[in-house]
Protein backbone atom coordinates (compact mmCIF):
# COMPACT_ATOMS: atom_id res chain seq x y z
CA UNK A 1 0.00 0.00 0.00
CA UNK A 2 2.84 2.46 1.12
CA UNK A 3 5.51 1.50 -1.83
CA UNK A 4 4.84 4.84 -4.12
CA UNK A 5 5.79 6.64 -1.15
CA UNK A 6 8.59 4.45 -0.25
CA UNK A 7 9.95 4.49 -3.30
CA UNK A 8 9.40 7.82 -3.94
CA UNK A 9 11.62 8.28 -0.42
CA UNK A 10 14.23 6.29 -1.57
CA UNK A 11 14.89 7.58 -5.10
CA UNK A 12 14.88 11.14 -3.65
CA UNK A 13 17.75 10.07 -0.97
CA UNK A 14 19.67 8.54 -4.07
CA UNK A 15 19.59 11.54 -6.23
CA UNK A 16 20.89 13.47 -3.41
CA UNK A 17 23.90 10.85 -3.23
CA UNK A 18 24.33 11.03 -6.97
CA UNK A 19 24.50 14.74 -6.77
CA UNK A 20 26.67 14.61 -4.32
CA UNK A 21 28.89 11.60 -5.76
CA UNK A 22 29.06 13.88 -8.86
CA UNK A 23 29.82 17.51 -7.25
CA UNK A 24 33.02 15.49 -5.10
CA UNK A 25 34.49 13.73 -8.30
CA UNK A 26 34.55 16.87 -10.42
CA UNK A 27 35.52 18.99 -7.60
CA UNK A 28 38.28 16.41 -7.01
CA UNK A 29 39.39 16.13 -10.56
CA UNK A 30 39.51 20.17 -11.19
CA UNK A 31 41.94 20.17 -7.51
CA UNK A 32 44.46 17.65 -9.28
CA UNK A 33 44.60 19.19 -12.54
CA UNK A 34 45.69 22.95 -10.69
CA UNK A 35 48.00 20.94 -8.40
CA UNK A 36 49.67 18.84 -10.84
CA UNK A 37 49.49 20.08 -14.28
CA UNK A 38 51.69 17.44 -15.79
CA UNK A 39 49.70 14.69 -14.66
CA UNK A 40 48.13 12.76 -16.73
CA UNK A 41 44.20 12.41 -17.14
CA UNK A 42 45.15 8.51 -16.39
CA UNK A 43 47.10 9.18 -13.38
CA UNK A 44 44.00 11.57 -12.28
CA UNK A 45 41.11 9.86 -12.86
CA UNK A 46 43.05 6.84 -10.96
CA UNK A 47 43.61 8.78 -7.69
CA UNK A 48 40.19 10.30 -8.02
CA UNK A 49 38.55 6.97 -8.22
CA UNK A 50 40.48 5.99 -5.13
CA UNK A 51 39.71 8.90 -2.88
CA UNK A 52 36.21 9.61 -3.98
CA UNK A 53 35.14 5.93 -4.27
CA UNK A 54 34.99 5.42 -0.30
CA UNK A 55 33.79 8.90 0.67
CA UNK A 56 30.77 8.40 -2.43
CA UNK A 57 30.59 4.58 -0.05
CA UNK A 58 30.21 6.58 3.56
CA UNK A 59 28.05 9.41 1.82
CA UNK A 60 25.37 7.12 0.60
CA UNK A 61 25.42 5.14 3.27
CA UNK A 62 24.51 7.79 5.57
CA UNK A 63 21.86 9.48 3.42
CA UNK A 64 19.79 6.39 2.35
CA UNK A 65 20.31 4.55 5.73
CA UNK A 66 20.19 7.33 7.97
CA UNK A 67 18.00 6.15 10.87
CA UNK A 68 16.99 2.79 9.12
CA UNK A 69 19.68 0.63 11.74
CA UNK A 70 18.34 2.54 14.74
CA UNK A 71 14.60 1.69 13.99
CA UNK A 72 15.83 -2.34 12.95
CA UNK A 73 17.18 -2.52 16.56
CA UNK A 74 14.29 -1.01 17.85
CA UNK A 75 11.64 -3.36 16.21
CA UNK A 76 14.10 -6.37 16.72
CA UNK A 77 14.35 -5.04 20.75
CA UNK A 78 10.12 -5.00 20.50
CA UNK A 79 9.28 -8.47 18.95
CA UNK A 80 11.47 -10.21 21.53
CA UNK A 81 9.38 -8.39 23.99
CA UNK A 82 6.17 -9.64 22.31
CA UNK A 83 7.67 -13.28 22.22
CA UNK A 84 8.43 -12.95 26.05
CA UNK A 85 4.30 -11.97 26.28
CA UNK A 86 5.20 -7.54 27.43
CA UNK A 87 2.78 -6.00 25.37
CA UNK A 88 3.41 -2.78 27.04
CA UNK A 89 6.46 -1.42 24.90
CA UNK A 90 5.75 1.23 22.15
CA UNK A 91 8.53 3.01 19.28
CA UNK A 92 8.97 6.44 19.44
CA UNK A 93 7.32 7.74 16.05
CA UNK A 94 9.62 9.77 13.82
CA UNK A 95 12.04 8.60 10.84
CA UNK A 96 11.75 8.49 7.44
CA UNK A 97 8.50 7.59 5.45
CA UNK A 98 9.23 3.68 5.62
CA UNK A 99 10.33 3.90 9.28
CA UNK A 100 7.84 5.61 10.90
CA UNK A 101 5.13 3.30 9.09
CA UNK A 102 7.29 0.45 9.89
CA UNK A 103 7.09 1.95 13.81
CA UNK A 104 2.99 2.66 13.51
CA UNK A 105 2.56 -0.93 12.56
CA UNK A 106 4.39 -2.29 15.04
CA UNK A 107 2.59 0.34 17.58
CA UNK A 108 -0.67 -0.81 16.32
CA UNK A 109 -0.01 -4.71 16.57
CA UNK A 110 1.58 -4.43 20.33
CA UNK A 111 -1.96 -2.62 21.08
CA UNK A 112 -3.99 -5.51 19.36
CA UNK A 113 -2.21 -7.77 21.03
CA UNK A 114 -2.43 -6.55 24.80
CA UNK A 115 -5.88 -6.22 23.89
CA UNK A 116 -7.10 -9.72 23.32
CA UNK A 117 -4.70 -10.87 26.01
CA UNK A 118 -6.78 -8.43 28.03
CA UNK A 119 -9.42 -9.68 27.51
CA UNK A 120 -8.43 -13.71 27.53
CA UNK A 121 -7.38 -12.15 31.08
CA UNK A 122 -10.50 -11.23 31.57
CA UNK A 123 -12.67 -14.12 30.54
CA UNK A 124 -10.30 -16.25 32.44
CA UNK A 125 -11.22 -14.47 35.62
CA UNK A 126 -14.89 -14.39 34.75
CA UNK A 127 -14.61 -18.61 34.20
CA UNK A 128 -12.69 -19.24 37.49
CA UNK A 129 -15.13 -17.67 38.73
CA UNK A 130 -17.95 -19.09 37.53
CA UNK A 131 -15.97 -22.65 38.56
CA UNK A 132 -15.24 -21.74 42.11
CA UNK A 133 -18.89 -21.39 42.93
CA UNK A 134 -20.34 -24.63 40.73
CA UNK A 135 -21.20 -27.83 42.43
CA UNK A 136 -19.35 -29.80 39.52
CA UNK A 137 -15.68 -30.75 40.83
CA UNK A 138 -13.62 -29.73 38.11
CA UNK A 139 -9.83 -31.49 38.23
CA UNK A 140 -7.04 -30.04 35.45
CA UNK A 141 -4.00 -32.59 35.65
CA UNK A 142 -0.71 -32.39 33.09
CA UNK A 143 0.65 -35.55 31.40
CA UNK A 144 2.17 -36.20 34.75
CA UNK A 145 -0.57 -36.50 36.98
CA UNK A 146 0.23 -32.97 38.56
CA UNK A 147 -3.00 -31.19 39.57
CA UNK A 148 -2.94 -27.30 37.62
CA UNK A 149 -6.79 -26.81 38.56
CA UNK A 150 -8.89 -27.26 41.30
CA UNK A 151 -11.92 -25.80 42.24
CA UNK A 152 -13.58 -26.28 45.71
CA UNK A 153 -15.95 -29.02 44.77
CA UNK A 154 -13.26 -31.06 43.39
CA UNK A 155 -11.90 -30.61 46.84
CA UNK A 156 -14.62 -31.82 48.81
CA UNK A 157 -14.69 -34.41 46.62
CA UNK A 158 -11.21 -35.88 47.20
CA UNK A 159 -11.64 -34.85 50.59
CA UNK A 160 -9.05 -32.53 50.79
CA UNK A 161 -9.27 -29.22 52.79
CA UNK A 162 -5.56 -27.95 50.85
CA UNK A 163 -5.24 -26.74 47.44
CA UNK A 164 -5.03 -29.59 45.13
CA UNK A 165 -2.56 -27.52 42.65
CA UNK A 166 0.96 -29.19 42.50
CA UNK A 167 -0.72 -32.83 44.03
CA UNK A 168 -0.18 -35.46 42.74
CA UNK A 169 -3.65 -36.82 41.16
CA UNK A 170 -2.51 -40.52 41.96
CA UNK A 171 -1.99 -40.18 45.10
CA UNK A 172 -4.99 -38.15 46.06
CA UNK A 173 -6.47 -41.19 44.43
CA UNK A 174 -5.40 -43.10 47.08
CA UNK A 175 -7.37 -41.75 49.88
CA UNK A 176 -10.91 -41.55 47.88
CA UNK A 177 -13.42 -44.35 47.79
CA UNK A 178 -12.77 -47.18 45.65
CA UNK A 179 -15.58 -46.54 43.20
CA UNK A 180 -14.29 -43.06 42.65
CA UNK A 181 -10.31 -44.30 41.83
CA UNK A 182 -11.63 -46.99 39.23
CA UNK A 183 -14.03 -43.95 37.52
CA UNK A 184 -11.02 -41.66 37.26
CA UNK A 185 -8.51 -43.91 36.45
CA UNK A 186 -10.68 -45.49 33.58
CA UNK A 187 -10.92 -44.46 29.74
CA UNK A 188 -14.22 -43.35 29.17
CA UNK A 189 -17.18 -41.08 30.73
CA UNK A 190 -19.48 -43.30 32.57
CA UNK A 191 -22.23 -42.90 35.64
CA UNK A 192 -21.17 -44.24 39.14
CA UNK A 193 -22.17 -44.27 42.69
CA UNK A 194 -19.77 -43.97 45.77
CA UNK A 195 -19.92 -43.22 49.56
CA UNK A 196 -18.12 -40.34 49.64
CA UNK A 197 -20.28 -38.68 52.20
CA UNK A 198 -22.48 -39.22 54.71
CA UNK A 199 -24.59 -41.05 52.11
CA UNK A 200 -23.93 -42.60 48.56
CA UNK A 201 -24.07 -39.85 46.13
CA UNK A 202 -24.39 -40.75 42.22
CA UNK A 203 -21.58 -38.85 40.18
CA UNK A 204 -21.39 -38.72 36.02
CA UNK A 205 -17.48 -38.38 34.82
CA UNK A 206 -16.40 -36.58 31.93
CA UNK A 207 -12.92 -36.77 30.72
CA UNK A 208 -11.75 -34.62 27.96
CA UNK A 209 -8.22 -34.42 26.58
CA UNK A 210 -6.33 -31.20 25.55
CA UNK A 211 -3.27 -29.66 24.54
CA UNK A 212 -1.90 -26.97 26.81
CA UNK A 213 1.69 -25.66 26.04
CA UNK A 214 2.49 -28.41 23.85
CA UNK A 215 1.43 -31.03 26.61
CA UNK A 216 -1.28 -33.32 26.70
CA UNK A 217 -3.67 -32.04 30.02
CA UNK A 218 -6.61 -34.43 30.95
CA UNK A 219 -9.72 -32.55 32.53
CA UNK A 220 -12.02 -34.49 34.80
CA UNK A 221 -16.16 -33.47 35.51
CA UNK A 222 -17.84 -34.30 38.13
CA UNK A 223 -21.11 -34.30 38.47
CA UNK A 224 -23.42 -34.59 41.30
CA UNK A 225 -26.76 -36.62 39.85
CA UNK A 226 -27.82 -38.12 42.78
CA UNK A 227 -30.76 -35.23 43.35
CA UNK A 228 -31.77 -34.97 39.95
CA UNK A 229 -32.07 -38.70 40.07
CA UNK A 230 -33.85 -38.68 43.40
CA UNK A 231 -36.56 -36.20 41.69
CA UNK A 232 -36.55 -37.70 38.35
CA UNK A 233 -37.65 -40.97 40.21
CA UNK A 234 -40.36 -38.98 42.65
CA UNK A 235 -41.45 -37.76 39.11
CA UNK A 236 -41.48 -41.07 37.64
CA UNK A 237 -43.56 -42.83 41.10
CA UNK A 238 -46.23 -40.15 40.87
CA UNK A 239 -46.40 -40.90 36.86
CA UNK A 240 -46.99 -44.23 37.68
CA UNK A 241 -49.54 -43.74 40.55
CA UNK A 242 -51.33 -41.77 38.27
CA UNK A 243 -51.67 -44.23 35.40
CA UNK A 244 -52.21 -47.40 37.24
CA UNK A 245 -54.95 -45.69 39.22
CA UNK A 246 -56.30 -44.21 35.92
CA UNK A 247 -56.42 -47.54 34.69
CA UNK A 248 -57.40 -49.15 37.71
CA UNK A 249 -60.66 -46.87 38.29
CA UNK A 250 -61.62 -47.07 34.64
CA UNK A 251 -62.11 -50.71 35.00
CA UNK A 252 -63.44 -50.95 39.06
CA UNK A 253 -65.83 -48.28 38.52
CA UNK A 254 -67.85 -49.97 35.82
CA UNK A 255 -67.25 -53.37 37.56
CA UNK A 256 -68.85 -51.75 40.61
CA UNK A 257 -71.76 -50.82 38.67
CA UNK A 258 -72.46 -54.23 36.79
CA UNK A 259 -71.95 -56.06 40.20
CA UNK A 260 -74.60 -53.38 41.51
CA UNK A 261 -76.57 -54.19 38.47
CA UNK A 262 -76.32 -57.85 38.81
CA UNK A 263 -77.82 -58.43 42.19
CA UNK A 264 -80.65 -56.56 40.87
CA UNK A 265 -81.45 -58.94 38.25
CA UNK A 266 -81.08 -62.07 40.47
CA UNK A 267 -83.82 -60.10 42.59
CA UNK A 268 -85.65 -59.57 39.62
CA UNK A 269 -86.10 -63.10 37.48
CA UNK A 270 -87.78 -61.09 34.51
CA UNK A 271 -84.30 -60.00 33.90
CA UNK A 272 -82.23 -62.78 34.60
CA UNK A 273 -81.87 -63.17 30.75
CA UNK A 274 -79.30 -60.05 30.78
CA UNK A 275 -77.26 -61.13 33.63
CA UNK A 276 -74.69 -63.68 31.07
CA UNK A 277 -74.36 -59.94 28.94
CA UNK A 278 -72.80 -57.98 32.75
CA UNK A 279 -70.94 -61.08 33.80
CA UNK A 280 -69.41 -60.80 30.12
CA UNK A 281 -68.54 -57.28 30.31
CA UNK A 282 -67.46 -57.87 33.84
CA UNK A 283 -65.23 -60.41 32.69
CA UNK A 284 -63.70 -58.03 30.04
CA UNK A 285 -62.72 -55.70 32.03
CA UNK A 286 -61.07 -58.15 34.21
CA UNK A 287 -59.02 -59.23 31.71
CA UNK A 288 -58.36 -56.21 30.67
CA UNK A 289 -56.59 -55.01 33.49
CA UNK A 290 -54.88 -58.46 34.14
CA UNK A 291 -53.34 -57.84 31.18
CA UNK A 292 -52.37 -53.83 31.96
CA UNK A 293 -50.78 -54.76 35.35
CA UNK A 294 -49.17 -57.90 33.49
CA UNK A 295 -47.43 -55.27 31.13
CA UNK A 296 -46.23 -53.34 34.16
CA UNK A 297 -44.81 -56.17 35.96
CA UNK A 298 -43.13 -57.25 32.67
CA UNK A 299 -41.66 -53.93 32.46
CA UNK A 300 -40.27 -53.66 36.00
CA UNK A 301 -38.88 -57.23 35.97
CA UNK A 302 -36.89 -57.28 32.52
CA UNK A 303 -34.10 -59.82 32.85
CA UNK A 304 -30.42 -59.28 31.36
CA UNK A 305 -30.12 -60.42 28.29
CA UNK A 306 -29.23 -63.84 27.42
CA UNK A 307 -26.99 -63.80 24.33
CA UNK A 308 -26.11 -66.14 21.76
CA UNK A 309 -24.84 -65.88 18.21
CA UNK A 310 -26.98 -65.39 15.80
CA UNK A 311 -27.87 -63.55 12.46
CA UNK A 312 -30.61 -61.19 11.12
CA UNK A 313 -32.54 -64.10 9.02
CA UNK A 314 -32.39 -66.27 12.12
CA UNK A 315 -34.11 -63.18 14.25
CA UNK A 316 -36.43 -62.49 11.47
CA UNK A 317 -37.81 -65.93 11.22
CA UNK A 318 -41.22 -66.36 12.49
CA UNK A 319 -42.61 -62.82 12.41
CA UNK A 320 -44.27 -62.33 9.26
CA UNK A 321 -47.09 -64.02 10.48
CA UNK A 322 -47.55 -61.70 13.14
CA UNK A 323 -47.58 -58.30 11.48
CA UNK A 324 -46.72 -58.38 7.47
CA UNK A 325 -43.61 -56.22 6.72
CA UNK A 326 -41.34 -55.94 3.58
CA UNK A 327 -37.54 -55.63 3.60
CA UNK A 328 -35.85 -53.08 1.52
CA UNK A 329 -32.32 -54.06 0.60
CA UNK A 330 -30.17 -57.00 1.44
CA UNK A 331 -30.79 -58.71 4.98
CA UNK A 332 -26.94 -58.61 6.26
CA UNK A 333 -25.47 -62.27 6.93
CA UNK A 334 -23.21 -60.71 9.98
CA UNK A 335 -23.32 -62.85 12.95
CA UNK A 336 -23.77 -60.98 16.59
CA UNK A 337 -24.44 -61.91 19.86
CA UNK A 338 -28.04 -60.28 21.40
CA UNK A 339 -31.32 -62.31 22.85
CA UNK A 340 -33.41 -63.31 20.42
CA UNK A 341 -35.96 -63.54 22.24
CA UNK A 342 -35.83 -59.89 23.41
CA UNK A 343 -35.13 -58.15 20.22
CA UNK A 344 -38.24 -60.34 18.33
CA UNK A 345 -40.39 -58.74 21.07
CA UNK A 346 -38.56 -55.65 20.10
CA UNK A 347 -39.41 -55.77 16.33
CA UNK A 348 -42.86 -57.01 17.41
CA UNK A 349 -43.81 -54.00 19.45
CA UNK A 350 -42.16 -51.59 16.61
CA UNK A 351 -44.04 -53.22 13.81
CA UNK A 352 -47.29 -53.85 15.80
CA UNK A 353 -46.86 -49.48 16.32
CA UNK A 354 -45.94 -48.90 12.52
CA UNK A 355 -49.52 -50.90 11.66
CA UNK A 356 -51.01 -49.03 13.59
CA UNK A 357 -49.47 -45.67 13.00
CA UNK A 358 -52.15 -44.81 10.13
CA UNK A 359 -50.43 -45.78 7.00
CA UNK A 360 -50.95 -48.47 4.13
CA UNK A 361 -49.57 -51.84 5.31
CA UNK A 362 -47.73 -52.57 2.26
CA UNK A 363 -45.63 -49.51 3.28
CA UNK A 364 -44.23 -51.11 6.55
CA UNK A 365 -40.68 -52.10 5.56
CA UNK A 366 -37.52 -53.13 7.30
CA UNK A 367 -34.16 -51.50 6.34
CA UNK A 368 -30.74 -52.27 6.97
CA UNK A 369 -28.45 -49.55 6.73
CA UNK A 370 -24.66 -49.28 6.57
CA UNK A 371 -23.29 -48.24 9.83
CA UNK A 372 -19.76 -46.42 9.29
CA UNK A 373 -18.63 -46.89 12.67
CA UNK A 374 -19.09 -51.46 12.25
CA UNK A 375 -22.06 -51.87 14.24
CA UNK A 376 -25.64 -53.52 12.91
CA UNK A 377 -29.20 -51.24 13.08
CA UNK A 378 -32.28 -52.35 11.78
CA UNK A 379 -34.91 -49.44 10.80
CA UNK A 380 -38.49 -50.09 11.01
CA UNK A 381 -40.28 -47.39 8.97
CA UNK A 382 -43.90 -46.99 7.92
CA UNK A 383 -45.60 -44.30 6.06
CA UNK A 384 -48.60 -43.39 9.03
CA UNK A 385 -48.94 -39.93 9.92
CA UNK A 386 -45.79 -39.48 12.19
CA UNK A 387 -45.16 -37.41 15.28
CA UNK A 388 -44.88 -34.09 15.84
CA UNK A 389 -41.59 -32.63 17.14
CA UNK A 390 -43.32 -32.50 20.88
CA UNK A 391 -44.05 -36.39 20.81
CA UNK A 392 -40.73 -37.51 19.69
CA UNK A 393 -38.86 -35.65 22.59
CA UNK A 394 -41.28 -37.58 25.10
CA UNK A 395 -42.64 -40.57 23.34
CA UNK A 396 -39.56 -43.07 24.36
CA UNK A 397 -40.53 -42.23 28.20
CA UNK A 398 -42.28 -44.50 30.49
CA UNK A 399 -45.96 -43.96 31.02
CA UNK A 400 -46.10 -41.53 28.10
CA UNK A 401 -48.09 -42.46 25.41
CA UNK A 402 -50.82 -40.78 22.62
CA UNK A 403 -53.26 -43.17 22.41
CA UNK A 404 -56.71 -43.99 24.45
CA UNK A 405 -56.06 -47.10 25.18
CA UNK A 406 -51.87 -47.16 25.81
CA UNK A 407 -49.85 -47.97 28.33
CA UNK A 408 -47.05 -45.41 27.34
CA UNK A 409 -44.61 -48.56 28.18
CA UNK A 410 -43.98 -49.96 24.71
CA UNK A 411 -41.35 -47.97 23.34
CA UNK A 412 -39.87 -47.70 26.89
CA UNK A 413 -39.40 -51.13 26.96
CA UNK A 414 -37.84 -51.56 23.24
CA UNK A 415 -35.51 -48.90 24.72
CA UNK A 416 -34.73 -51.07 27.59
CA UNK A 417 -34.36 -53.77 26.03
CA UNK A 418 -31.95 -52.19 23.06
CA UNK A 419 -29.85 -50.15 26.02
CA UNK A 420 -29.15 -53.45 27.59
CA UNK A 421 -27.42 -54.81 24.67
CA UNK A 422 -25.70 -51.73 24.60
CA UNK A 423 -27.08 -50.20 21.99
CA UNK A 424 -29.54 -47.20 21.09
CA UNK A 425 -32.82 -46.60 19.94
CA UNK A 426 -33.90 -43.51 18.17
CA UNK A 427 -37.08 -41.97 16.58
CA UNK A 428 -37.24 -39.68 13.47
CA UNK A 429 -39.60 -38.50 11.01
CA UNK A 430 -39.50 -39.95 7.58
CA UNK A 431 -38.90 -37.97 4.31
CA UNK A 432 -42.16 -37.79 2.46
CA UNK A 433 -44.39 -39.13 5.83
CA UNK A 434 -44.10 -41.64 8.31
CA UNK A 435 -41.88 -42.52 11.51
CA UNK A 436 -38.30 -44.15 11.48
CA UNK A 437 -38.12 -46.24 14.36
CA UNK A 438 -33.64 -46.71 14.16
CA UNK A 439 -32.35 -49.92 16.59
CA UNK A 440 -28.34 -49.58 16.01
CA UNK A 441 -26.34 -52.45 18.62
CA UNK A 442 -22.51 -52.55 18.87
Amino acid sequence: MNEPRLLSSLSARLALAALFGIGLVMGLTLGLCRLAPTWSWGTVAALVTLVSMPLLFLACRHVVLRGVHAAMMAVSDGLLSLGEGDYSLRLAAGGPDEVATLKTRFNALAASLRKERNDIYQRQIMLETVLQGTSLAVLLVDESKRVVFSNPAARDLLGSRQRLEGQNLELLLGTVPEELKRAAEGTSDLVFTCDAGPEPETYRLIKRYFQLNTQLHTLYLFTPLTKELARKEVETWKTSIRVISHEVNNSLAPISSLVHSARLMLAAPAHAQRLSGALDTIEERASHLRTFLETYASFARLPLPTKSRLTWSELLHGLEGLYPFRIEGDVPAVRFFADRAQLQQVLINLLKNAHEAGGAPEDVALVFPPHPDGGHEVQVVDRGKGMSEEVLRSALLPFYSTKKTGTGLGLALCREIIEAHDGRLALSLRPGGGLVVSCWLP
